[in-house]
């Protein structure tokens, strides 16, 4: 078993880093996931949006991995997350169902808001990997948990990307918003 963490501050509130991680697939810079799925969502009696999705991935492991542990294109992981606005916690946790017999992979992450300066959002991430029932199963382990290392930089860099696509959006709207009011104003001005 191996346990892999990291924790990065984004510079940016935690309702604008919820945003992102939302929409944050399709990007560029995590091509490997290639669907999301909500399958269940709800708010409980606490004000808290918990959901269920199915996300679809083709991991990019070396040929010889996937012909050893007969593993598909497309894989598949389970997550379920929790948002609680009043807290300013944003929690996923994500478990892979493809090949769970010998390979498990828990991960989480947690959004807080800097505890120190509320225009920063903390991320902190844990993941456990295990494989077992194959040869070099120490070997796979630190292949696996190298992956996430370098995915987890990727998954950064992805909701900087979505941050600046939805600054766009706002600054294009704001600007069509104007637009249209300054062709309304001036006839309803004249009437």
């Amino acid at each position: 078993m191996r346990i892999w963490n990291s924790e990065h501050t984004f510079n940016h509130s935690w309702d604008t880093v919820v945003t992102a991680v939302w929409r944050k697939y399709p990007n560029p810079h995590n091509p490997s996931v290639v669907g999301l799925d909500v399958l269940d969502r709800s708010v409980d009696n606490e004000g808290r949006l918990k959901t269920h999705r199915l996300m679809s991935t083709s991991w990019g492991i070396p040929i010889w991995v996937t012909k050893l542990i007969g593993m598909q294109d497309t894989c598949f992981a389970s997550e379920h997350s929790t948002v609680d606005p009043n807290s300013k916690t944003f929690t996923l946790r994500t478990k892979n169902v493809t090949l769970a017999h010998v390979l498990t992979v828990n991960e989480e992450l947690i959004y807080t808001q800097h505890p120190t300066d509320p225009t920063k959002t903390l991320l902190r991430q844990e993941a456990t990997v295990t494989v077992s029932g194959l040869p070099l199963c120490n070997r796979l382990e630190q292949m696996v948990t190298d992956a996430m290392s370098n995915n987890a930089s990727k998954g950064r860099q992805a909701i900087e990307h979505v941050i600046d696509k939805i600054k766009k959006e706002a600054r294009d709207f704001s600007l069509e918003a104007q637009k249209c009011m300054d062709n309304v104003l001036p006839k309803s001005a004249s009437l």
